[in-house]
């Protein structure tokens, strides 16, 4: 995807949609969980569908935190030699349990990096997502001029 970036400033702020495109094409990424207190980030495999994003895990921290706290953060990026992308979604988190809304979360094919058996769907809702492309390059040489 090639982002025209205007002024030849080195960072562009992108759309919502392509925000999304972005992540549709990805599939890793963090979520940040806040319970009790205490600030969790993990990695994670996800899909994007519909404006949402789907994820599968497990019982155990993860699980807990944003069931306690379902308000969460999500940040995906990509890095390439010249360029570079993030995007970062800010939502609600739940737990999916009716029939229909797992099939439509098993639809969006989450592929997983562990062959551990993973049974439980969370879908983020989001409230807010940003975006942001930058051309990656060497820091300009500062030119100051000097009365002495």
């Amino acid at each position: 995807m090639l982002f025209d970036h205007h002024d030849d400033e080195p960072i562009r702020v992108l759309t919502d949609a392509e925000s999304w495109e972005l992540l549709d094409n990805a599939r890793h990424g963090r979520l940040a969980t806040a319970a009790a207190g205490e600030l969790d980030i993990v990695p994670i495999n996800f899909r994007s569908a519909g404006g949402k994003l789907y994820l599968k895990t497990t019982p155990g921290t993860k699980l807990a935190e944003l069931t306690i706290h379902p308000q969460v953060a999500f940040e995906a990026d990509g890095i390439m030699q010249d360029e570079a992308w993030s995007v970062v979604i800010k939502g609600t988190a739940r737990v999916l349990e009716h029939s229909d809304e797992i099939a439509q979360a098993e639809a969006a094919n989450i592929e997983t990096w562990l062959p551990t058996s993973k049974n439980v769907y969370v879908e983020i809702a989001p409230t807010s997502i940003e975006g942001r492309h930058f051309q990656l390059g060497a820091e300009p040489e500062e030119t100051t001029a000097r009365d002495y």
